[in-house]
């Protein structure tokens, strides 16, 4: 069998292989789907509603921890996610705030002119709120926001998200005319072990946060009333009221059932005692709304067997459609320099972009899950295959081209039979360097819903927990070498022994 009928037949058996693997995790017909913020308590309550769904005789699908406010709420209005559970504070003064809506009536219509509902309130409110911990309060004499303009020098440390909302950071600056200038930006679970450590003094909390007693920190008055109510709701697609009303009846029901010290309690469980968002949901519908909920937690051999399949589609599809892309530009580029440098030019502006932001920049276009996140992966694994194919096809000696020309061979067959396989071990070299990357960045794909290994080590992150860090972080690793090993033993099998000789000697 030639080279190219191998690789052939070799790309074929991975694209297979790769789409049974996509499929296994498509959805059906019946399928609703929730989403949740990447914190604990959206978390719980978006599994609320999966068993809420469940229990109306739909099937449920919770895309966990989908990043910030402005995913979720562009999810849920182009129709990628069917409810989520959000804010009436942050649906005001963020996500409307340019619409100046002051009552309920007015934010019920804009929602309507949207094709969108939202529940009353779920019984609590989750307002935002300044903390220190308690002995430096002392120390400081510090008991409202006003207080910290008496000390510039502190520092801060605020939610990403919180840096740069509406209703966050920039307008409690103006309010308060705090003149800090020590002010950083990072995860909210993470800013809770800054507090602890001593590198931060001041972060905003959630007024439901487990961390807050346990860290003992004190709540800072919001003196001049700066953060409004945030009411915990329900938003939820208007066609769900047609397409499934018992599950929207059901959404009702949980209406006015939590309170906040119920709701602090079930982070607290999460957060602090290990247990799952699953079952605190469960006993929670069960004790409250009389409910029959089967958990059907999964066993942690069933999660690593889903997440696998989930990683390997991502890596599978994108890898495979930027080798049967990338193999020709790179040929392309060696034949016409011209051509060449624009070709490695856009790959190389591609490469530039942080992988994050490629991946949301795909949302508009493709909703999201997965096809964001692999189109996203495919454009990131083009530049070291173009290149490594441009330079091993560059780099064959002069005189054996000229060689094969004498022969009397025609291009075509020139590049098919002598260019191409002593071009192998560079091409493949591109390949394997691509497939490691891609390994890598295809855990940034669980924050636009995509699932994969990244899933583990993001919920680890949010729970301070190294073990499920750990669970996403090793097989994808192992995975990244496992890749490797396979293309090595590609490179074995594809290059003639003669060729691969003549490719060693190349200088």
């Amino acid at each position: 069998m030639s080279v190219r009928r191998q690789l052939r037949a070799l790309l074929l058996c991975l694209c297979a292989n790769w789409s049974v693997a996509a499929l296994a995790t498509a959805e059906t017909a019946d399928t609703l789907t929730v989403g949740s913020k990447s914190f604990t308590e959206s978390v719980i309550l978006g599994e609320m509603l999966s068993y809420l769904i469940q229990h109306g005789g739909m099937v449920a699908k919770h895309r966990r921890q989908l990043g910030g406010t402005r995913l979720l709420w562009n999810a849920l209005v182009g129709g990628d996610i069917d409810a989520y559970p959000e804010y009436t504070g942050t649906l005001l003064h963020e996500i409307l705030v340019d619409e100046n809506l002051h009552t309920q009536a007015q934010l019920q219509q804009a929602l309507a002119k949207r094709g969108l509902r939202m529940s009353a309130s779920l019984g609590f409110n989750n307002t935002y709120a300044l903390g220190v911990r308690s002995d430096l309060a002392e120390r400081l004499k510090l008991r409202t926001i006003s207080d910290l303009r008496s000390h510039p020098g502190l520092v801060f440390g605020f939610g990403n998200e919180f840096m740069d909302r509406a209703d966050g950071w920039p307008g409690l600056q103006r309010r308060y005319r705090l003149t800090q200038r020590n002010v950083t930006g990072l995860d909210h679970d993470l800013a809770y072990r800054g507090i602890e450590s001593g590198t931060l003094q001041v972060t905003d909390l959630y007024a439901t946060d487990a961390e807050i007693a346990y860290y003992r920190l004190r709540v800072l008055e919001d003196d001049l009333d700066y953060f409004p109510p945030y009411n915990a709701v329900i938003l939820y697609r208007a066609d769900l009221e047609q397409r499934a009303p018992q599950v929207v009846a059901l959404f009702q029901q949980l209406t006015g059932r939590i309170d906040a010290a119920a709701m602090s309690e079930m982070n607290a469980r999460v957060k602090l005692h290990g247990e799952t968002e699953s079952s605190v949901a469960a006993e929670f519908l069960e004790q409250h709304l009389d409910l029959d909920i089967d958990p059907r937690i999964q066993t942690a051999w069933q999660r690593f067997w889903r997440r696998t399949a989930e990683h390997l589609a991502l890596v599978g599809m994108s890898l495979s459609a930027a080798i049967v892309l990338a193999v020709p530009l790179g040929i392309l580029a060696a034949r016409r320099p011209r051509v060449g440098h624009l070709v490695l030019g856009v790959a190389g502006v591609i490469q530039t972009i942080p992988t994050l932001a490629l991946f949301v920049f795909m949302i508009p276009l493709l909703g999201i899950g997965g096809p964001p996140a692999a189109v996203a992966l495919f454009l990131y694994s083009l530049l070291p295959i173009i290149r490594s194919t441009h330079a091993g096809l560059k780099s064959i000696p002069r005189s054996m081209v000229e060689s094969a020309e004498a022969l009397g061979l025609p291009p075509g067959a020139r590049l098919r039979i002598v260019e191409l396989p002593l071009a192998t071990r560079a091409i493949l070299a591109g390949i394997k360097t691509s497939a490691v990357i891609n390994v890598g960045a295809a855990t940034l794909g669980a924050l636009i819903g995509a699932g994969g290994y990244g899933q583990p080590i993001l919920t680890g992150i949010r729970l301070d927990d190294m073990g499920l860090i750990l669970q996403g972080a090793l097989p994808a690793a192992a995975m990244a070498l496992l890749v490797q090993g396979v293309f090595e033993w590609i490179e074995h099998r594809l290059l003639p022994r003669k060729l691969r000789f003549a490719a060693e000697r190349q200088p």
